[in-house]
Parts: C-alpha cells; sequence; structure tokens
C-alpha cells in the first residue's frame, strides 16, 4: 500500500500543536498486559503515545513511515524511533506486549496491518487504537469552529479522514473486544495555539495546496471575537473514541 504523506510538510507545527494523552489512559492500557518488556506505537508521529508509554514499559519502540515527523520526535532514553510502515514493520514475530496506534487507524491497509498485528503480538497481548476529533472549548468559540470546518475545510478532508469521522462503524477491530472506559484530553492553550492546531490538519493544508491561500486567514477574526482576549488560556477538550482488543 502506498504511503499517504499528509503530515511531512507541517512536521515541526505537528509535534508542537498535538494534543498529548493523558496519563491515565497509559496507565490502563498496561494493566491489560501482564508483561512490560515492548511497547510498539504504530504509526508514532511526533511520538505523543509513545512518550506515554515510556514510564510502563522497558522499551518502547516507535515507528513511523514519515523521517520527517521521526525528526521532531520528542527523545527519551526507553524509546527507539524506526522509520517502518505499519503494514512492514520488520518487527520480530511475537515480541511485543501492547501495540498502540493513536488516531492513525484510518490511514492504514487494515487488512494487511492486522496480519501484522497478529503477527507480532506475543499471545495475549494487546492492541489498542483511538481516534479523537470535535474538540469543544466554548460555546462561542465551538460554534466559528463548526463554521470552519463546515464551511471552508470539509471538502478538503482526505477520504482516510472520513473513515476517522466514522470510526465505530469503518474501522473493522478482528480481536477480541474489551471494554475502555472513557478518557477526555486536555490542553490549554491561548488563540494562537489553537489555530496553529488547525493549520497542522490535513484538510487546512490540502486548502493551502489548492487555493494558495490560507482558509484560517478568512475566519481569524472571528475566531478573535469569539475567544475574548486573545493570550488568555483557554481549556480544549476531546473525547477519545477506542477500540481495545486481545490475541
Amino acid at each position: 500500500m502506498e504511503f499517504k504523506d499528509h503530515f511531512s510538510a507541517q512536521a515541526k507545527e505537528y509535534s508542537r500543536y498535538r494534543p498529548g494523552y493523558p496519563p491515565e489512559l497509559f496507565e490502563y492500557l498496561s494493566s491489560l498486559v501482564t508483561a512490560h518488556e515492548t511497547a510498539w506505537d504504530c504509526a508514532t508521529g511526533s511520538g505523543q503515545a509513545a512518550i506515554g508509554l515510556a514510564p510502563f514499559f522497558k522499551k518502547v519502540i516507535a515507528t513511523d513511515a514519515s523521517s520527517s515527523q521521526l525528526e521532531h520526535a520528542v527523545p527519551h532514553s526507553k524509546i527507539e524511533y524506526r522509520v517502518a510502515t505499519a503494514e512492514n514493520s520488520m518487527l520480530e514475530t511475537g515480541s511485543i506486549d501492547l501495540l498502540t496506534v493513536a488516531t492513525a487507524i484510518h490511514w492504514f491497509d487494515t487488512d494487511k496491518f492486522y496480519q501484522e498485528v497478529k503477527r507480532v503480538l506475543k499471545p495475549g497481548g494487546v492492541i489498542a487504537v483511538w481516534v479523537y476529533y470535535d474538540n469543544m472549548i466554548s460555546e462561542n468559540v465551538d460554534r466559528v469552529s463548526a463554521k470552519y470546518i463546515n464551511e471552508l475545510v470539509e471538502s478538503y478532508w482526505p477520504a482516510d479522514n472520513k473513515r476517522a469521522l466514522d470510526f465505530e462503524n469503518s474501522i473493522s477491530f478482528p480481536f477480541e473486544l474489551i471494554t475502555a472506559p472513557e478518557f477526555v484530553l486536555h490542553m490549554e492553550w491561548n488563540l494562537e495555539e489553537y489555530l496553529n492546531f488547525l493549520y497542522t490538519w490535513s484538510s487546512t493544508q490540502n486548502y493551502i495546496k489548492t487555493n494558495g491561500t490560507n482558509p484560517l486567514d478568512l475566519i481569524s477574526d472571528e475566531f478573535e471575537i469569539a475567544w475574548g482576549k486573545k493570550e488568555e488560556k483557554k481549556d480544549v477538550k476531546w473525547k477519545l473514541k477506542m477500540k481495545i482488543g486481545r490475541v
């Protein structure tokens, strides 16, 4: 399967303006496995999930098909970053205790990837995949965000992103299901940081490539009015949609 690279061009911004994950998420996932030798964070991007896994495993292997993304990943003594696709990880058979895919499963050829999952996970090993979307800030800001999504960049999303929006139905998952608790991401951002997050979206980048202009410039005044003081930090929240399974 050809690697569809929607993020390397803005890899630096992606590493700075993507939300981190709550520590309790990784504490919970680590509790599902009996061995804590090696975790694999697949399609790690700039390493947000890999960093979260590090306290709970002796070693974390974090792979991504984009070398540009990995150049901006956060270094850690327990994490080994490698360039590899999800479908051909080059990992040893039966070597992984826990496998995570953080907001990337919709880009994969899942038929081939799941074959790789079954090969590399140890018996009883666990795979956890998740996505997040529809951030919540305040009624006024959320209204402008909805306008940005629905009126400016809706038609510029890659087709694979639509699988993320319909995560429950569109992503197959041929494993013994484990019911997960609800997890919520929180980031304290000012307006500039939030707009930089929107800038990292593949739909925003596709709009820029197609039209030669930044769609955020068309709506930034409305965001400023809705936000209030631009420097004010606001709680930005996302709910995780998760599927967890055991081999």
